[in-house]
């Protein structure tokens, strides 16, 4: 994980030196990163939206055949099989993603170590961003006694919503809540929540690729997920 940090850390520090502002750097590193992990996100969303197709018929079998959970199974992968669906392929390029965000993650929130290699070369480029002071520290606001996230984390929160909450439009939606939609609903307000407030404490640069992330990927849920032309 140390050498796939590294090699992001390699990435972002190429960008400020050619943008020569860290700010900028991190919103086009973080374009860039996405734009490479495109392919993967299209295979995941994709899959997600055939196996939403075929949820309303997947709902009439476990209904129909739920007191003979063989027979479901096998009418289950009948679909799966007529449909050409692969009920495991979403979960590939998860997997595939998760140790490229912790690298992003550990890049972000330890500059120095990654890099810029040394606290020296760190302190000595500007680390100001429109109203962010220092991008090492959070984006907050004191407010009686208090330190309350502020914009940054607002934004990211906000974000995160949206994107949770496009994904769960195209869920097919039923009469009876399910354990599945009951998470899904729980996720939507919870997980914005904790964004803003993790966002109190996260450097201002790794919530600012957070919504720069969360801007694309609400932009790719679009392209991708919009019905196609016949």
């Amino acid at each position: 994980m140390s050498a796939l940090s590294g090699a992001l850390g390699a990435l972002l520090k190429l960008v400020f030196e050619m943008i020569n502002n860290y700010g900028l750097a991190i919103i086009v590193f973080t374009v860039l990163v996405k734009l490479a992990l495109y392919p993967l996100t299209r295979a995941q969303t994709k899959s997600m939206k055939e196996m939403q197709h075929v949820q309303p018929m997947i709902k009439q079998l476990q209904e129909k055949y739920k007191d003979n959970q063989q027979l479901m199974q096998q009418k289950v992968m009948e679909v799966y099989k007529e449909h050409k669906i692969n009920p495991a392929a979403g979960c590939l390029p998860i997997l595939i993603q998760m140790p490229i965000l912790i690298g992003l993650f550990n890049v972000l929130r330890e500059p120095v170590k990654y890099v810029f290699k040394s606290q020296a070369a760190y302190d000595a480029i500007n680390t100001s961003f429109m109203w962010i002071s220092d991008l090492a520290k959070p984006d907050v606001i004191p407010l009686g006694g208090f330190e309350m996230p502020w914009i940054l984390p607002i934004l990211a929160a906000l974000t995160t919503y949206f994107a949770s909450a496009m994904m769960n439009a195209k869920t097919p939606k039923t009469d009876k809540k399910d354990s599945t939609q009951m998470t899904q609903m729980m996720m939507l307000y919870m997980l914005p929540l904790m964004i803003l407030w993790w966002g109190k404490t996260f450097p201002a640069g790794l919530t600012l690729y957070w919504v720069v992330s969360n801007v694309f990927q609400i932009a790719q849920q679009y392209v991708i997920m919009r019905p196609e032309k016949s």
